[in-house]
């Protein structure tokens, strides 16, 4: 395994640990806390929420343990199926759709009425993703935790980090690099964010660099900066 290879399977080792350990943050009391303090743990949840995804998406393009493709795959799974229950095999057919037609009616991620309505465009790329098998999943999971500690830690600490994770990828990662008003006459009908490094790692963990990343999938997240010239 190469440089690159290592640094990607640490930072995945990192995101991974980072959220477990902050599911202790559901045994605080979270009423004594600062509202400020408490929605930056509400943000450094969402953050590591994210972070789940992007380590599954990586592994979906084969290149989080490029030379181990059993390896990629079960790390894949796990960080998705942790991110929300996603099925890994839905999600690397429905993004592979993606890449090849991306902007088309082919596309699961397009949709063609939504460039002036986000709202429905997200309730759609939504709909085609959620199972009623990973919405029970979910439901349990949490009900299960809110046993152990409350109902408002849990919607506070692990519902609310997934829905604005799930706003964050489909707003960085979807919407504004595909939407009509910022295609480029391109054939991945993308274009990439103007963001320095540091935003746009918080951003999306580079997903913002989206042109770069159609034009390179075989680039893991952490080298997309580079491939920009940022």
């Amino acid at each position: 395994m190469n440089r690159a290879t290592w640094r990607g399977l640490g930072l995945a080792g990192l995101i991974h640990l980072g959220w477990l350990a902050s599911l202790l943050l559901l045994w605080a009391n979270l009423e004594q806390l600062p509202a400020a303090v408490t929605a930056l743990v509400i943000l450094l949840r969402t953050f590591l929420q994210t972070g789940l995804f992007i380590v599954g998406h990586d592994a979906i393009h084969g290149v989080l343990v490029p030379c181990r493709p059993r390896m990629n795959a079960r790390i894949g799974q796990l960080a998705l199926g942790l991110y929300a229950g996603l099925p890994y095999g839905l999600m690397r057919r429905k993004h592979r759709l993606h890449h090849r037609h991306p902007g088309s009616p082919l596309d699961p991620d397009f949709h063609a009425h939504g460039q002036g309505a986000p709202l429905l465009w997200y309730g759609q790329f939504m709909a085609r993703y959620l199972r009623p098998g990973q919405m029970a999943w979910l439901l349990v999971s949490w009900a299960s935790l809110a046993l152990l500690t409350s109902a408002p830690a849990v919607l506070l600490l692990c519902t609310l980090p997934l829905l604005l994770s799930s706003l964050q990828l489909f707003l960085v990662g979807t919407y504004l690099p595909h939407r009509q008003q910022a295609r480029n006459n391109n054939r991945h009908h993308a274009v990439s964010l103007e963001l320095p490094v540091w935003l746009s790692l918080l951003a999306c963990y580079h997903f913002g660099y989206h042109l770069e990343h159609h034009q390179s999938p075989e680039l893991a997240w952490h080298q997309l900066p580079q491939a920009r010239g940022s």
